[in-house]
């Protein structure tokens, strides 16, 4: 099945293939189409549901979207929703004038927070969960939501950094379990313990079972 995946990010586009690997994931700019919508949902689902009812009104053809973040619970979950905007302690939902950090400084800043914010609680809390949403859009009636996790630790310093693979913050965020930053994962580790990995194989379920009914 040809399912287009409400995104414009290829290491998404990789991720969606390697999960939902029996079904051809396509993006927008793969058949040139326009497509950027305003996130304006309160929370994760709420904005994948904005990004696949909007692809799906363009195509009419089986939807994926999902959003994404990481929620540091020393910073009361933040950013979360505004991972991809996040710039700093002093601007954690996004600067004012909409302007993106590069990947490499919202990592460092977001760890430079979270010391300060140690400092000032003196309380030694790294915990963090990666939070993904995704939906699975077939029509406005009819479609499937999931949420899942992935539990982890930041990093003390930038400097610990590790790990090539993955994208975001991935080389800041260890898993204790496997003694390895989510960086340097596999992509095939990646995609069984990972927050999107997990919601993935669900509504991969589901998707079986939709064309098991047909």
């Amino acid at each position: 099945m040809k399912i287009y995946l409400a995104s414009g990010n290829l290491h998404k586009k990789q991720e969606f293939q390697g999960i939902f690997n029996e079904h051809e994931i396509v993006i927008p700019a793969d058949e040139g189409i326009n497509f950027d919508p305003e996130e304006t949902g309160d929370s994760f689902i709420a904005n994948s549901l904005i990004k696949a009812e909007a692809l799906w009104e363009i195509t009419k053809q089986p939807v994926l979207a999902d959003d994404s973040g990481i929620c540091v619970d020393i910073l009361g979950g933040l950013p979360g929703i505004y991972s991809a905007r996040y710039s700093g302690r002093n601007s954690r939902q996004g600067a004012s004038d909409g302007k993106k950090l590069q990947q490499e400084e919202r990592n460092r800043l977001l760890l430079e927070d979270v010391a300060q914010e140690i400092s000032i609680k003196n309380q030694e809390n790294r915990f963090c969960r990666y939070v993904c949403a995704m939906v699975l859009y077939l029509s406005k009636d009819r479609f499937y939501a999931v949420q899942e996790t992935m539990e982890g630790e930041l990093i003390k310093d930038i400097s610990l950094a590790k790990g090539q693979g993955g994208f975001g913050y991935d080389p800041i965020v260890i898993l204790p379990e496997y003694k390895k930053t989510v960086a340097e994962l596999s992509a095939e580790e990646k995609n069984i313990i990972s927050h999107r990995g997990k919601a993935g194989k669900k509504l991969q379920e589901f998707l079986e079972k939709v064309e098991a009914s047909k």
